[in-house]
């Protein structure tokens, strides 16, 4: 990915509207998954891991793409049904509508939640990255409320 294609796509007014979500603590879903990304990306140059950086990149930017309040008690429903299991999936939608990404980018976003999401196991290098720096972030952000 390029640098002009990075800029574009975190300075996208889609992918800007996460700015106004929060994800953990006070911070925003969309610093949220800034960080995801590079937290990846910095996983990857340390274990000298050559992967899809477009997909890296792409995945760990949307991975969180799902656009609505996930603290508000008036969308909580059965455990199934709770956001943890759902917004991979919703945040892989959006992007495919959004940004017409490919099936290993969705794969991506799909998997990032596991184990949570049990049938949904990363299946490249790039998911398993970025489902390990989600998991880095959000204890990050989480405990330092």
């Amino acid at each position: 990915m390029s640098k002009e294609e990075l800029a574009s796509l975190l300075n996208d007014e889609k992918v800007l509207k996460m700015k106004d979500f929060v994800q953990h603590g006070n911070i925003s879903t969309y610093e949220h998954c800034l960080s995801v990304t590079n937290t990846a990306l910095h996983l990857a140059g340390k274990l000298k891991m050559k992967v899809d950086e477009d997909v890296l990149v792409k995945a760990g930017m949307l991975h969180d793409y799902y656009l609505y309040d996930w603290h508000n008690a008036s969308i909580r429903k059965p455990l199934f049904k709770m956001h943890g299991y759902t917004h991979p999936d919703i945040a892989c939608e959006n992007a495919k509508r959004d940004f017409k990404i490919d099936d290993k980018v969705g794969a991506a976003i799909k998997s990032h939640m596991w184990p949570l999401t049990l049938r949904s196991v990363p299946s490249s290098k790039e998911a398993w990255l970025i489902c390990l720096a989600d998991k880095v972030c959000a204890l990050k952000e989480t405990v330092k409320r």
